[in-house]
Parts: C-alpha cells; structure tokens; sequence
C-alpha cells in the first residue's frame, strides 16, 4: 500500500483516477483500502471530498468500461487463456456467470463489494452481451454506491487518527 499512498500524495486526483481504472481492469490494487485512504485525506483537507469523489467513481466507471469492453470484443476465450495473469482464474469467471444468470445486472452492484469478484463482473457483462446502456446504469449506480461508502468510511474514521 505504500507505493499507493506514495502515489496519491505526489499525484493526487490523477493517481486516483489510475489507480481506480487499473484496479477495476484487473491489477492487484487494494482498492478499499485505497478508498478508505482517500477518504481519510479528505478529512485532513489534503484532498476535497467533492473532487475525490467525482475522480474515484469516473475512475471506476472508466475500468469498467475497459473490462466491459475486452469482455465484449474477445470473449470468454480470451479471458480463460490470459485471465490467469491478472487473477481471473476460470473458478472465479465460473462463480461469476452462475451470479450473472442468477441475479442479472443486480451482480455488478454486489460485486463491488466483494474484491475479486468486482474486477469478473464487467467481463462476464461483456461477454454475456448485455446491452451497453443498461450495463453503464448498473455500473455508474455500483460505483457511485461504493465510492460514497468507503471515503465517508474513511473520512469519519480518520479524524479520529
């Protein structure tokens, strides 16, 4: 996480934006933490909880919409061949789909808390074929709820450290 804080501080909304999108697409970010970290540094007015926010969800929606997108050009093959490499394994793609056709479009807003299965569900929306408009919906509210979530988290719990 260091690395992470490191970047934050030297970049700020920038580094946010990346580090969300590439966390989304698939790279081991600890994006909670992260998250709880940027709400913290709104409580100390390093960083304005207006603007993290609006960063963190277009962020989001951004590695969303890239997954989504790989998702929807390549398909299941694709991700099954090269997933391994950023931790889509075929058990978690499988547990994945079997929420999809479970729960539909309702499994992006519950992935998104839970890490690991946030980074599967907009490959399976993309594979899947679900229709681009109602998948940036349910993206944009899953990301909206998350990202409030975690810099309030942090922004109440940091002013106490």
């Amino acid at each position: 996480m260091g690395t992470v804080e490191n970047l934050i501080m030297d970049y700020g909304y920038f580094a946010l934006y990346g580090i969300l999108a590439l966390g989304i697409i698939g790279l081991p970010v600890p994006d909670e933490i992260l998250m709880t970290f940027v709400g913290y540094l709104t409580s100390t007015h390093v960083m304005s909880f207006t603007i993290a926010l609006i960063v963190s969800i277009l962020g989001s929606i951004t590695g969303m919409m890239v997954s989504y997108t790989i998702g929807r050009k390549v398909g299941k093959p694709f991700l099954l061949k090269y997933g391994k490499y950023v931790k889509l394994t075929e058990k978690r793609i499988d547990k994945v789909e079997n929420w999809f056709n479970r729960y539909g479009p309702w499994t992006i807003n519950i992935g998104y808390f839970i890490p690991g299965f946030r980074h599967v569900t907009s490959y399976i929306a993309g594979t899947s074929g679900m229709n681009q408009r109602k998948y940036i919906i349910f993206a944009s509210i899953g990301a909206v709820i998350w990202c409030v979530t975690f810099l309030i988290i942090g922004h109440k719990v940091g002013v106490h450290f």
